[in-house]
């Protein structure tokens, strides 16, 4: 696995040290094409494509400007996948009015060995404060599929309120959005 400096990293209190860094297409090549072709990641549509399918998708992400991908890392070592995307220019062009400073994302958990009570919460609230520790960023953007109703129960835990559902050419999704201060509210309980 790639050795690469994390670029943010947080301490949850009950689940320790979650970290972010880049996706290294060569050194995590073979650990993405397992996440992302395992039943449980049935919703990123990508089950049956090979391991040399899965690198060429992810160095048409790595090479597009506005979008990117990143490994994170539980306890120093890999343990979900996320992307953030700039949805004016990728994945929702055209589909609802963008304002300056929103950031798109998404994240997955790969199936657990032993599944520990609380990580999948500890990497959604690891994954949106990444994308938030950017100070250009001021609203996040989520599009999960309408299917997909344990994430919607993930993003609301955070601060994410649904604004409807959208057509993408491959799937119905629900479009929510995060500001900053209703991350805050959700996770510190501050109030916004």
């Amino acid at each position: 696995m790639s050795a690469a400096t994390p670029l943010y990293t947080r301490t949850d209190p009950a689940l320790g040290e979650f970290a972010v860094r880049p996706l290294d297409l060569d050194a995590d090549a073979a650990v993405l094409h397992r996440w992302v072709t395992s039943p449980k990641a049935v919703y990123w549509m990508m089950q049956g494509l090979s391991e040399a399918e899965v690198t060429a998708e992810y160095r048409r992400i790595a090479e597009h400007p506005h979008h990117d991908a990143f490994i994170g890392l539980w306890r120093g070592e890999p343990a979900f996948l996320l992307e953030r995307y700039d949805p004016a220019e990728a994945e929702l062009v055209g589909l609802y009015p963008a304002r300056p400073g929103d950031v798109g994302m998404h994240f997955l958990c790969p199936p657990a060995e032993r599944p520990v009570h609380g990580f999948t919460l500890a990497v959604i609230t690891t994954v949106v404060g990444f994308v938030l520790a950017d100070p250009a960023a001021r609203r996040v953007v989520v599009e999960p599929d309408l299917r997909n109703t344990a994430v919607h129960a993930l993003n609301a835990a955070v601060g994410f309120v649904p604004h409807g559902p959208i057509t993408k050419p491959e799937k119905d999704a629900l479009l929510s959005f995060c500001t900053r201060e209703q991350f805050a509210a959700a996770t510190t309980g501050a109030r916004p």
